[in-house]
């Protein structure tokens, strides 16, 4: 029996004999990542003593600024969910992602995990001049699969990636779209317990699209946890039962994966038209409605100390379920005020 201090243990029922909260899967706590890039801002140049500036442009150099990917982003995620990561282009969606897969160190804080994440993105390395078929067995082999349930695992594979015959021929040869999926459909067949997933799935079709939520339904229903990364929308409220919302690094909201997809798309909306007064007021309503619930970090005794002190954010309550606006409504901008009321009133 897991004690009582571990962070990641299951939760008893509640006091008032209701059910018990499903298992917590994944930990992020109070995450800060800072890293330092070329900037061609003069004021950057101007900033730097003489010298150096007179020995960076002999060498055709450019100073470098900090950048904050993250600031202070806590969550926590729970067996069954498929909790989506919308923003922007370099909002810090997949610093965010590559730091809960263990491929980046942040400045401070810390991720828990109760197995080890499998991370797919679509510039996972495969061996180009090697054959689909060989790749796949590769793959299975690296996630721990033994030979033989490599090969069963094969002709599945093939299906859900919907590439056919070119299973035998060289990956060199296939578009990013083949692929990507086959990439997924290798990820997903060794039914990991959390898996991670940044943008893959807009590379595929419709009928791709249909096998690949129905197989992450079924990765749910074993109690497993999906990552997937998006700035689009409608991904989101596809596939997420919840959502967060990162902006510059922060953490804007956190609530089911339709509502938060839906406060996205108008703010987007607005923006694209100019609306910025608009936009502000529908952030400020999202960032009020959708604030994660704070409580405090648990210490485990088996886990490593956190890097600084934070709050963890709990997942927001879902309320009751309301269809997302279709495309014909997104083009009205009265659409979003009336829904908006409704849900803020919840």
């Amino acid at each position: 029996m897991a004690s009582s201090a571990d962070p990641l243990a299951p939760r008893g029922a509640p006091s008032d004999g209701g059910p018990a909260a499903p298992p917590v899967t994944v930990i992020v706590d109070d995450l800060h990542v800072r890293y330092r890039a070329p900037s061609a801002d003069a004021s950057a140049m101007r900033a730097l003593s003489p010298a150096r500036r007179v020995a960076m442009r002999a060498l055709g150099q450019r100073p470098r600024v900090a950048v904050d990917a993250l600031k202070g982003v806590s969550f926590v995620a729970r067996a069954g969910e498929s909790l989506g990561i919308l923003g922007r282009n370099g909002s810090g969606k997949s610093t965010l992602l590559r730091i809960v897969a263990g491929l980046e160190t942040p400045r401070s804080g810390r991720v828990l995990a109760r197995s080890t994440p499998v991370l797919l993105g679509v510039n996972a390395a495969l061996v180009p001049d090697l054959p689909g078929e060989r790749n796949v067995i590769l793959g299975c082999l690296a996630m721990g699969m033994t030979p033989p349930q490599a090969r069963a695992a094969l002709p599945g594979i093939v299906a859900l990636a919907g590439i056919g015959e070119a299973i035998y021929r060289p990956m060199s040869t296939y578009s990013s779209g083949m692929a990507s999926r086959l990439r997924f459909a290798i990820a997903v067949s060794a039914s990991p317990d959390i898996l991670l997933i940044d943008e893959a799935l807009s590379t595929g079709d419709a009928a791709f699209k249909e096998r690949s939520e129905s197989r992450m339904a079924e990765l749910r229903a074993g109690a497993g946890t999906v990552f997937i990364v998006s700035h689009a929308a409608q991904t989101i409220e596809e596939m997420c039962t919840r959502a967060i919302w990162l902006m510059d690094g922060q953490l804007i909201g956190d609530g089911p994966g339709p509502k938060i997809a839906h406060d996205y798309r108008w703010w987007s909306w607005n923006v694209a038209k100019g609306e910025h007064a608009v936009a502000d007021e529908i952030l400020a309503r999202c960032r009020r409605k959708w604030a994660p619930r704070a409580a405090s970090a648990p210490a485990s005794p088996s886990a490593p100390a956190p890097a600084s002190a934070g709050r963890m954010g709990e997942p927001a309550a879902p309320g009751p379920a309301s269809s997302p606006p279709s495309p014909r409504a997104a083009r009205r901008p009265d659409a979003y005020a009336p829904r908006h009321r409704k849900d803020a009133s919840q």
